[in-house]
């Protein structure tokens, strides 16, 4: 008896820059063999935004994208739709084409982060600080909106709707944002002794550490919140749970 799969091959990729390191890739390739699909998917590293309607017309059998870093708000322009949520985080990461060819656009970061963070959630978990501004930071923004915690940006300068910058940053205020998000690509390998500059002596056992970076495994912001005694969760898991909604919705 043939086993193998019965669908057509399809293309499946991600869109961002300098992603040779990317999680995507490898996650999906194993997916892929352990289930007996015939399906690829590829790094699409793009040097601008630009490039993006070349991927989409050079591809054949393309039914899906995931897009990272710097792109998930710069590719809303080049889609035809978005969905409901997206448009309300104003970032995209995860692209579906339709059998028309239409391209649409969603955030699964948003379930992402949602499930991977609340179940270590407890009442003092009222106020929190998101450490960058792009893309991602969005979706976490809205998630905390939604989760009824109060949250404010911080950067290196200030501009609009950013809170503090970090020179603003004190032990008291870390004190007081018992969940600190590093949404930027600080301590990302192979910096992985810089970390966000921050009051660490402001962190309690009473604080969640959370990293978006997941490589290295422990950042080294992670590492000063696991020795204050803080809870700490780094990127795999909301890596993980938003490339599984992104593949129910190439699906659906």
């Amino acid at each position: 008896m043939d086993n193998a799969p019965k669908e057509s091959k399809y293309k499946f990729g991600l869109i961002g820059k300098d992603i040779d390191y990317s999680f995507s890739r490898g996650y999906f390739a194993k997916k892929f063999h352990a289930e007996n699909l015939p399906h690829t998917y590829v790094n699409f590293d793009l040097q601008n935004i630009s490039q993006f309607p070349s991927v989409i017309t050079n591809s054949d059998n393309l039914k899906g994208l995931n897009v990272t870093i710097p792109y998930k708000e710069a590719v809303i322009p080049h889609l035809d739709k978005l969905n409901k949520r997206a448009k309300k985080i104003g970032a995209v990461n995860t692209i579906k084409i339709s059998k028309k060819g239409k391209l649409i656009g969603y955030n699964t970061d948003y379930h992402g982060f949602k499930n991977s963070l609340q179940p270590h959630l407890k009442k003092h978990h009222k106020k929190a600080l998101i450490f960058g501004t792009g893309g991602a930071s969005k979706a976490i923004a809205y998630v905390l909106s939604k989760l009824g915690i109060d949250y404010y940006f911080v950067s290196r300068s200030k501009k609009e709707g950013v809170t503090y910058t970090y020179s603003d940053l004190t032990d008291t205020i870390i004190q007081k944002h018992l969940v600190l998000i590093n949404c930027s690509p600080v301590g990302t390998f192979p910096n992985i002794n810089e970390c966000p500059d921050i009051p660490y002596g402001g962190i309690t056992h009473n604080h969640i550490l959370y990293d978006l970076i997941y490589n290295p495994e422990e950042t080294k912001f992670l590492n000063i919140g696991a020795y204050k005694n803080a809870k700490t969760i780094n990127g795999l898991k909301m890596l993980e749970l938003q490339a599984e909604k992104s593949w129910a919705i190439w699906n659906s």
